[in-house]
């Protein structure tokens, strides 16, 4: 299925925003200190894009660029990305099925800075590609300030990406995320000096990140590995395996086939 078409089924039926909707219609009537929040937020809009791009809006507006300005750069970039569209769903499904304290599709949306800061970076990274680097570092800027998030605009992130807590997250420029990566709150990926060029890590398909670890370089960490918390990685690992200590050293198998997404921080030497 080409991504044109995934993006007209998701417009036609799209069950993440129907559960959206019937979420916040079951807040809107059980909390009435919050029933303007709820439907301002949620149930005035048509669709998820257009939620998403108030909500951020909301978050991100500033005496220097407005909520109105900021809102029309969000729908400007999800009108015209059709990976956006698909990428949001996936972040959303991805932040309620791996976080515990996630209870409803809703909580990200409203609550999770972690949520907010993917999607800030999603607008970001595509002015950046489209040449507008100046608006892509105030979102970067917006969201290290708001978030404690800060993503370099240049680096590709791949759908299904939680980021858990996210506070003191740190990734550089010439950093890549492939599809459902999970990470948590003090990660660094970043480099080793002054040196220009590629210079950041390379993260795979289903890796989990543990709080605190710090990647530095220009290295692959394998699709499905497990980086244990307060681990510093300095070398390429291998698929499949988990890592820990300083250095980190593979101590073992990751545990599972997708450890991104069991989200299994416990590690046994």
């Amino acid at each position: 299925m080409s991504k044109q078409q995934e993006v007209t089924n998701l417009l036609t039926i799209d069950p993440v925003w129907q559960r959206i909707r019937q979420e916040a219609q079951d807040f809107h009537d059980v909390e009435p200190a919050l029933e303007g929040f709820v439907f301002q937020s949620i149930l005035v809009h048509d669709n998820l894009e257009r939620c998403v791009a108030y909500r951020m809006a909301q978050l991100l507006g500033t005496a220097d660029v407005s909520s109105l300005i900021i809102q029309q750069i969000f729908d400007e970039a999800i009108g015209s990305e059709a990976k956006i569209i698909i990428a949001i769903r996936a972040d959303i499904v991805a932040f309620n099925e791996r976080d515990p304290a996630a209870k409803r599709y809703i909580d990200a949306l409203l609550y999770f800075k972690g949520f907010h800061a993917v999607i800030t970076h999603r607008i970001a990274n595509w002015l950046f590609e489209e040449g507008r680097k100046d608006l892509a570092f105030f979102l970067q800027s917006c969201s290290s300030r708001l978030f404690g998030v800060d993503i370099h605009p240049r680096v590709k992130i791949g759908k299904g990406f939680f980021l858990d807590h996210a506070t003191g997250v740190v990734i550089g420029e010439t950093a890549i995320i492939e599809d459902d990566v999970s990470i948590l709150q003090g990660v660094t990926l970043g480099g080793t000096g002054k040196d220009s060029g590629d210079r950041h890590p390379k993260v795979r398909r289903g890796v989990l990140i543990g709080a605190g670890a710090k990647i530095l370089g220009n290295i692959e960490i394998g699709h499905c590995v497990r980086v244990g918390a307060g681990s510093v990685v300095l070398k390429s690992i291998p698929a499949n395996k988990t890592v820990v200590g300083v250095p980190a050293k593979v101590v073992g198998a990751a545990g599972c086939s997708e450890p991104a997404l069991k989200m299994d921080q416990i590690i046994i030497k």
